[in-house]
């Protein structure tokens, strides 16, 4: 059994719309040998391993299903079953998951075996420890047919325990996941922001942020003031709040002396410690205060201790949120009740049969453990773990209430007296925090402190949430909830709005006349393109960043109002979305490009991996009427509405459609050109004509027509006025520093230039189509490339669409040849331009892009027009811009450098160098190339 490929997919993705892991999976000898065949003995052992797989149902949705499946007839096969046990391995260690499934590749034994996750790590932990436990529970001869590292003291016990509490330290524990919950119930988008309980709440410029129970509102001092044990309690006192009598020192003598002031009993405890670290109650000698002591040094950050008076009482936490009492709980310490019959060891056993205990905070209750503290405790009590308590006995195995060490907690909001909840408020309120516990002893909370007396022995920032959200006994609290509706007022925002562009081509020009739109209309746009990150129009990261990673860097900038995500092939079959959802989606078109890489060789293919985009989208679905694979996405879509695309006016569906009510966007004739024309609610609104958006170049470029009419219904969508439309598409032009690489014309020379990064046949049609529209005096020429892990057949495909356009042809290479040879591509461009019936003489094979940028530009003569498909865009337009046509006038070559690019080039040099396996040939922004060590797999 080998795994083969693995994804972990961290949004919306083909799977699901949720993450998931994908391993795709060989199973090599064990498709042989499924459940029923490997026996009863294989069955019997996973199930008493994990007998909780007992309750999945499987595809009977029953429970029992899964143990079903695994006896009847020809059984079930390995990959299934491990989808199974990794998604109970997951649930055992706290993780709520349910969704999994296990589908053949078509090849014999190969199978794609997904499965719902939390947490990475712990979802692909679940997964290594469950391929683990499968095959140590095989038939021996069935071992020595499947080779794997069998380690002869595996113990899935102790594996499962180590498991868990490493899961434990990766999940979010109990009140960060209340938090999340609360904000999943509210529809408040969340980011996790690092392995730990730092989480954003809400996008954009409406984020919050919490970190445990501490929020993006709680101030700082009043956390320092919190943690200073002494600060707090002469805070409090100075009120008049009930306290106890405190001391601090710094050394065992100082610790008897006040001890001694104070009057036994006493409590020391460290100066700043949480969870009861160090904190030793009820000392009655000095011995005792010595040896408390050295353990509150122990827990401490500082050297002071402090000695207080020791209240009597229940311990209670009194949890004020925003300056309201919202719960509080009662806390007992672990314990067991004697019976008369077991001895206290055993008693421990039987309390942690109680399903409700787990590891860590796995689960509501934290099981006990007789360690340490402990065998202190019962040594005082002159016990031992094998003595037998009398019937009804209580024995305390802490001297502290906390959870995490096996405490329980018993809900008394609705019986707290007035004035302790006063109190309550008071303390933090006086301290300052907007989330905060406070730690009250009395022997009654329902009764008045200031009547039976009690006090304040703490007071906590960052309190725990899971006494109150899983009390042991009594109702549950919305305290979560309450912290929620703090950060998140009601009619408050937490979401910013998302549009989400995907496609074959034209997504990065759609992306960004939509962001001009949104700046007329007064946004900040964060924008994610092939070329970078954009916020508000300024380049933060460079690259190609249309994957999940740049996704969350838009959401996660507190500056942007307004998110435009460009999603590629290639983020969404690696690692799904970045975004969970989108008010607006839209897919361009779909067409033959990176086919034949990574399980994806069709068109149907293709389409399936970029409906995702428009699958998560709410609102509105912006779908291509011209292209039947985007039209058949409307099938899977959830949006509330539809937006049409069409540059046919006649188009039989979208008339039904806009006779219905619903939302066009129609390329319509008129006596003065083309009109971009929205249809909605029975309304005709007649917009812009083509001619006049500068990106269209005159209405001719049909292409950036389309994106123009993809970005006006985006933009009509989100309810942006049609003077902010318009204006946007009026502002927006293809220049170099708008859309490098996207039609970007330069027309200083005799001669006209056009640079575009086309790079696969549909895009190469657009350029073909656009050249022969545009009015040339002279010759029509190319500098042309095509990828070099593109098919063969679309390489092809690229020659025999350019040869129906152009009179000459320069064949190129990328920089990058991806595993061809030096001159593979442009030989075969050039192979298949001679079949298609171009002459010989007009075909040049130039591999070196900057020579063959040059060899083009030093044929072309005035009236010309020069296309150029360039790979390193910013050193191609560097080119261009800097050109010594020989055939300048003196006035000419004297005049003022372009403004795009004012600095000359040097001449560069050539020098020769053999590239190794694993190293690839690039260049900067000055032209200088550089040899660079090259990931496939790079991002």
């Amino acid at each position: 059994m080998k795994i083969t490929t693995s994804n972990v997919y961290v949004g919306p993705n083909v799977y699901a719309n949720f993450p998931v892991i994908r391993h795709q999976i060989n199973l090599g000898e064990l498709e042989n040998w499924p459940s029923a065949k490997l026996g009863e003995k294989f069955i019997n052992g996973l199930l008493e391993a994990v007998p909780s797989l007992h309750s999945h149902g499987c595809s009977y949705g029953v429970e029992g299903g899964l143990v079903r499946r695994l006896r009847e007839d020809e059984g079930t096969w390995m990959g299934h079953i491990w989808e199974h046990v990794a998604l109970e391995l997951q649930d055992l260690a706290g993780s709520k998951v349910t969704f999994g499934k296990t589908r053949g590749t078509g090849e014999h034994g190969c199978y794609n075996v997904v499965y719902e996750y939390k947490q990475r790590d712990v979802g692909l932990a679940a997964g290594e420890l469950a391929m683990k436990l499968l095959m140590h529970l095989l038939p021996e001869p069935v071992k020595q047919q499947v080779p794997f590292d069998y380690e002869d003291d595996f113990d899935f016990s102790d594996e499962l325990q180590s498991f868990v509490r490493a899961a434990q330290r990766k999940e979010f524990g109990p009140s960060t996941g209340s938090l999340v919950k609360a904000a999943e119930e509210r529809d408040i988008p969340w980011l996790r922001l690092n392995k730990y309980s730092l989480v954003q709440f809400g996008h954009g410029k409406y984020q919050q942020r919490i970190q445990a129970t501490v929020t993006s509102e709680t101030r700082h001092i009043a956390v320092e003031i919190s943690c200073d044990k002494e600060d707090t309690h002469n805070l409090l006192s100075d009120l008049g709040l009930p306290v106890p009598i405190q001391h601090m020192i710094y050394s065992e003598r100082q610790a008897v002396r006040a001890a001694r002031r104070i009057g036994y009993p006493v409590v020391v405890k460290p100066l700043n410690a949480n969870h009861g670290r160090g904190v030793s109650i009820n000392l009655t000698s000095d011995e005792q205060v010595q040896t408390a002591f050295a353990e509150a040094q122990k827990f401490g950050t500082s050297r002071a201790v402090l000695v207080e008076s020791y209240l009597t009482g229940f311990d209670h936490r009194m949890l004020v949120v925003n300056n309201e009492l919202v719960a509080v709980a009662k806390r007992v310490p672990g314990h067991v009740v004697g019976d008369g019959k077991h001895t206290i060891s055993e008693l421990v056993d039987i309390v942690n049969e109680d399903p409700r205990r787990g590891i860590g905070h796995e689960k509501v209750l934290t099981r006990l453990e007789l360690d340490n503290q402990a065998q202190r405790l019962l040594e005082e009590a002159e016990l031992s773990p094998e003595s037998v308590l009398e019937e009804g006995r209580v024995f305390y195995l802490r001297s502290t209430a906390n959870l995490s060490t096996g405490g329980t907690a018993i809900d008394v909001t609705d019986i707290v007296h007035p004035d302790n909840r006063d109190m309550a408020v008071r303390a933090i309120k006086a301290i300052g925090l907007d989330v905060g516990g406070v730690d009250f002893l009395t022997d009654d909370i329902s009764k008045s402190y200031k009547e039976i007396g009690g006090g304040i022995c703490e007071c906590n920032a960052a309190p725990g949430f899971r006494m109150h959200v899983a009390p042991s006994e009594g109702q549950s609290r919305d305290v979560a909830g309450k912290v929620m509706d703090m950060l998140f007022p009601a009619g408050s925002q937490a979401k910013i709005p998302i549009a989400a562009i995907t496609g074959t081509n034209g997504k990065t020009t759609t992306s960004r006349m939509l962001a001009s739109i949104m700046k007329a209309a007064n946004f900040t746009t964060g924008m994610t393109s092939t070329d970078g990150v954009y916020i508000d129009g300024h380049l933060t990261v460079k690259g190609d960043m249309t994957g999940p990673t740049s996704a969350q860097i838009v959401l996660r900038d507190p500056n942007v109002d307004f998110a435009i995500m460009e999603t590629a092939r290639g983020g969404i079959v690696k690692r799904g979305l970045g975004y969970n959802w989108c008010d607006v989606g839209a897919c361009l078109n779909i067409s033959a490009d990176h086919l034949g890489q990574r399980g994806v060789n069709t068109l149907e293919d293709l389409a399936q991996i970029k409906r995702v985009v428009v699958e998560v989208a709410k609102d509105c679905a912006v779908l291509n009427a011209d292209d039947p694979l985007v039209l058949q996405m409307a099938d899977y879509c959830q949006a509330k509405r539809f937006c049409y695309i069409t540059t046919d006016s006649g188009h039989g569906l979208v008339r039904e459609h806009i006779r219905s009510g619903g939302m066009a966007v129609v390329l319509e004739k008129g006596i003065n050109g083309d009109m971009i024309t929205i249809y909605d609610k029975g309304a005709h609104i007649p917009l812009l004509w083509t001619h006049l958006i500068p990106a269209t170049i005159e209405g001719k470029a049909m292409h950036n027509v389309q994106n123009a009419m993809f970005a006006a219904g985006m933009a009509y969508a989100f309810d942006t006025s049609l003077d902010d439309i318009r204006q946007g598409l009026r502002t927006f032009n293809t220049s170099f520093f708008q859309a490098p690489g996207r039609l970007n014309v330069f027309d200083e020379h005799p001669f006209k230039v056009v640079l575009d990064y086309a790079h696969n046949p549909a895009a190469i049609q657009t350029i073909t189509d656009l050249a022969m529209r545009l009015e040339i005096k002279g010759k029509r020429r190319i500098v042309m490339a095509m990828p070099g892990d593109r098919r063969d057949e679309d390489v092809i495909e690229a020659a025999k669409i350019a040869a129906q356009g152009f009179d000459e042809f320069i064949c190129k290479a990328d920089d990058d040849r991806r595993g061809r040879g030096p001159d593979e591509i442009p030989t075969l461009l050039a192979t298949q331009l001679k079949a298609e019936g171009i002459p010989e003489q007009a075909i040049q094979i130039i591999p070196d892009e900057q020579t063959a940028i040059e060899t083009g530009l030093q044929m072309s003569k005035e009236g010309d027009l020069l296309i150029v498909l360039g790979d390193n865009i910013s050193r191609c337009w560097k080119q261009i811009v800097h050109f010594n046509d020989v055939n300048k006038t003196e006035t000419s070559q004297s005049s003022t450098p372009s403004q795009d690019f004012p600095e000359k080039l040097f001449e560069p040099k050539e020098h020769k160098y053999e590239l190794t396996a694993g190293q690839k040939m690039v260049s900067d922004e000055r032209g200088v190339r550089i040899v660079m060590e090259h990931d496939e797999e790079a991002d």
